[in-house]
């Protein structure tokens, strides 16, 4: 990539300009080669590597690693010894960019992919949420404090995605959004029109919270969004929290969890119950399930 420097008319709104995002830099995916790639696609660059000894080391990675049970080793420790194996033996990272090279042409159909997902999540989509936000629900209006002005605003998200239709702008080609990231995107894009400060993945030292909001250092409100499919749901819902509280100095934070489907429901549910926060005011939980039946009747 090279920087040139240009001039350009920015867009103004209520006297302040407005800087434009390229679309493929809201996709925030990883790069066509990356190193998670690499460590994933190994079994696929072995046959290609003509050096034995290589060959032989990778062999003992998928007969003596990769069959591991989770209890046995974790997926982090198996990346770590694959990535001593490639640190011993550099030439790999060699044979894997010669394996991509030759997948040229997927390369450039998923990033147009991607790119088209994103421009009609957040040019067609998002609009279509923020008009309704504005013409039905007091959104725009609040002027509270921090917890006050979040805590009602994910409570308009959350009635317009399931009083009004909304759940069907979280959804992409008829299947639900994938990232956390695009949810946390779409809620931050729609937060004009306030007096607080909205910062998105504010590190406070002891990791990134998805938004800190506030008005003055003493009027601090934490909101984190997380999507039921989320595998670490569950830690996070009994140690992320606390530690981003003790660290912003504030006692108060909401968890914003989206749901698509029953099953989701009823693990949330479940997690919820297992850790004493049923009925937790600060936890919200938005129906985005497309058919707008069952949830609400699921037993546990």
């Amino acid at each position: 990539m090279t920087w040139m420097s240009k001039e350009y008319y920015l867009p103004y709104f209520d006297g302040d300009y407005i800087l434009l995002t390229p679309r493929d830099l809201l996709t925030r995916d990883d790069t066509f080669i990356n190193r998670t790639d690499m460590i994933n696609n190994l079994q696929n660059i072995a046959p290609s590597i003509e050096d034995a000894t290589i060959r032989f080391e990778l062999n003992n990675y998928f007969i003596n690693v990769l069959p591991k049970k989770k209890k046995e080793m974790s997926k982090t420790e198996k990346d770590k010894a694959a990535s001593i194996l490639i640190r011993e033996h550099p030439e790999i990272i060699d044979y894997y960019i010669k394996y991509k090279e030759e997948k040229e042409e997927e390369a450039t159909s998923i990033s147009k992919q991607v790119v088209q997902e994103v421009k009609q999540l957040f040019n067609t989509q998002l609009q279509e949420l923020t008009r309704i936000l504005l013409e039905k629900t007091d959104f725009y209006k609040t002027k509270t404090n921090s917890y006050d002005e979040a805590y009602n605003r994910v409570l308009f998200l959350k009635s317009v995605i399931e009083d009004m239709d909304g759940y069907r702008l979280f959804y992409l080609n008829g299947k639900p959004i994938k990232r956390e990231s695009d949810l946390q995107i779409m809620y931050r894009l729609v937060w004009f029109a306030s007096e607080m400060d909205v910062n998105r993945e504010v590190n406070n030292g002891r990791g990134p919270v998805d938004f800190k909001i506030s008005k003055g250092s003493k009027d601090t409100t934490l909101v984190e969004f997380k999507l039921a499919s989320n595998s670490k749901l569950k830690n996070n819902l009994a140690k992320q929290v606390d530690i981003y509280k003790k660290a912003s100095n504030t006692d108060r934070a909401i968890k914003v969890i989206l749901y698509f489907n029953d099953n989701e429901y009823k693990k949330i549910s479940t997690i919820l119950n297992e850790l004493g926060l049923q009925g937790c005011k600060d936890i919200v939980l938005i129906d985005a399930i497309d058919n707008k039946v069952s949830a609400s009747n699921v037993k546990i």
